[in-house]
């Protein structure tokens, strides 16, 4: 299964995108690459305005609803906190109000910039998929479209991000890409595949919110009962049955990685290359770090998804620790 969108779309959703989103680098640090022994290049979507690759999603959706006269009264969504400062900044920008539902504990820092960026806050939910189900519950009160975590619009917004980086680096070996809600990893097969690359493209999923990797071993759809990592970028549970069939027909496999190594591989990108990783940001690099000897003398990418942690929780992880979800 493929998301069926063309070179000249993506190019037209770049332009949409650099509206806002500048493109981000793409660094082999020379500390990193002499600490594991290899090439390994850095896709910086940390250094997006609003700190994640999710910034460039929400842009497209909205200009393709504007595009078709479809604007509606507001926008609504469910998020963790990156998904919904796109929202907030697309709704604004096209003079629209925007509710936010966040679950509850979320990351305080992601919810004040969320508000920044004009948002509506709610918390409500003890997870992100209760919180989806409040969303679609205002959307019906209020009138409001709910914009989905994963649709083929938002993926080729984020898809602009695998395009740089294809374009800057088109002979990597493999890329390791952390899994959320799917919409990261799936622009990057689509990307490859439509410039008809061979890069092989690991998922990676945190080892207490592993429902990605046990549906790509059970060839299904595998809900879990918890999803409970600080690396709440890849706190799902309930894998949604498009992205799903993308990954399982174009990931090479998926890595688990645990609470500690996600830690580590934060406290391994502020000491070699001194940019700060939120935990789902950290993630492609723990797996490869995982992986270490079977990628040995190869070119790889790793996808620094997001910087969006909170203070407390980067002073306890510099500080040795690791965060407790």
């Amino acid at each position: 299964m493929t998301l069926h969108f063309t070179i000249d779309e993506l190019e037209a959703a770049t332009t949409v995108v650099r509206t806002f989103v500048p493109q981000t680098p793409a660094y082999a640090w020379p500390l990193l690459c002499k600490r594991f022994g290899m090439e390994i290049i850095v896709k910086h979507e940390n250094h997006t305005p609003t700190g994640s690759f999710k910034a460039r999603g929400g842009l497209v959706y909205v200009d393709a609803l504007r595009s078709h006269g479809r604007l509606p009264n507001g926008l609504v969504t469910a998020t963790r906190g990156n998904h919904g400062q796109s929202v907030a900044v697309a709704a604004i920008r096209n003079g629209l109000p925007c509710v936010v539902v966040v679950p509850e504990g979320n990351s305080a820092e992601k919810n004040a910039a969320m508000e920044a960026f004009g948002a509506e806050l709610m918390i409500a939910g003890r997870d992100f998929d209760e919180s989806r189900a409040v969303a679609a519950s205002i959307e019906r009160e209020r009138g409001y479209h709910l914009i989905p975590s994963f649709h083929r619009d938002l993926v080729k917004g984020v898809a602009t991000y695998a395009h740089e980086l294809f374009t800057a680096w088109p002979d990597l070996d493999v890329i390791y890409v952390p899994i959320g809600m799917g919409s990261g990893i799936c622009g990057l097969i689509t990307v490859r595949d439509l410039l008809r690359l061979k890069t092989e493209i690991v998922g990676v999923v945190a080892d207490n919110a592993p429902a990605f990797a046990l549906s790509f071993e059970a060839g299904r759809p595998v809900p879990t009962a918890s999803a409970k990592t600080f690396a709440d970028g890849m706190a799902c549970r309930d894998p949604q049955i498009e992205p799903f069939e993308i990954i399982k027909s174009g990931a090479a496999r998926i890595v688990r990685v645990t609470d500690d190594e996600i830690a580590e591989a934060i406290r391994v990108i502020y000491s070699d290359t001194h940019n700060i990783a939120e935990g789902a940001g950290a993630a492609a690099l723990a797996a490869l770090i995982k992986e270490t000897a079977r990628q040995a003398g190869k070119r790889v990418g790793v996808i620094q998804c997001g910087g969006n942690i909170d203070m407390s929780v980067f002073r306890q992880v510099l500080g040795g620790q690791t965060p407790q979800a």
